[in-house]
């Protein structure tokens, strides 16, 4: 089992804290989000890691050292959400989690025994414009579309066995050539499991409200801090 996390982005409503610290490196209680979820892997055994850099890329080199793992430089950072984070990492995604570096996760809810390919959902409440998930009674996810309201979302974690994985990479394969067109410019790597849900057997995978937070600004993250330490 694998893992590629994804820590390009520049974090820019975070700032003045992302001005000379990666969104992902940022620290909870002493401790950077990148490395939490490093840690969370490495206990279900997850010892091959990736982790696509790109603003501020040298400030991850010391995890090299200190938990063994692989970066990838993406030097388009600035000039595409995280897809091509995704194109550059293609060659790691089967038997793989992928989990956007900047989530805080509350516990360990990552499964060393998970064997379909699954979003990590919970529902979390008023939120706008995030991923919603709508699955049947099997648990299988038939449609995915972005709204406001109590809902089940994405989480940022999700697991990608190996036969599903090489339909994503076929399509990410596709897209060599055409990275320069505007409209891919503004996708993110979820839109083509979005569009190719049909091709794709992908299920939820429930997890609780509070187990994770997606932190956009500095709002959010005060609120985190205050929440975590009552």
């Amino acid at each position: 089992m694998k893992a590629i996390l994804l820590a390009a982005g520049m974090g820019t409503r975070l700032r003045p804290l992302t001005e000379n610290t990666p969104k992902s490196l940022i620290k909870i209680n002493d401790e950077p989000l990148l490395e939490r979820q490093v840690k969370f892997l490495k206990e279900i055994g997850v010892n091959e890691i990736h982790v696509i850099t790109g603003y501020l890329a040298g400030k991850f080199e010391y995890l090299k050292e200190r938990y063994n793992i692989n970066l990838i430089y993406n030097e388009h950072y600035n000039k595409y959400n995280n897809i091509y984070s995704m194109f550059l990492a293609k060659d790691f995604l089967g038997d793989s989690y992928v989990i956007d570096a900047d989530v805080y996760l509350t516990r360990n809810f990552l499964k060393k025994d998970i064997k379909k390919s699954s979003y990590f959902s919970g529902v979390k409440d008023t939120f706008e414009k995030e991923w919603k998930i709508n699955y049947d009674d099997q648990q299988k996810i038939h449609n995915i579309e972005v709204v406001s309201g109590k809902n089940y979302i994405l989480s940022g974690v999700s697991y990608w066995n190996n036969r599903d994985a090489d339909i994503i990479k076929n399509i990410l394969n596709s897209l060599a050539d055409k990275f320069e067109s505007e409209e891919l410019k503004k996708l993110y790597w979820d839109d083509i499991v979005k569009e190719n849900l049909d091709k794709l057997d992908v299920y939820i995978e429930k997890i609780s409200t509070n187990d994770w937070y997606e932190i956009d600004n500095l709002k959010e993250l005060e609120q985190l801090v205050i929440l975590l330490n009552r």
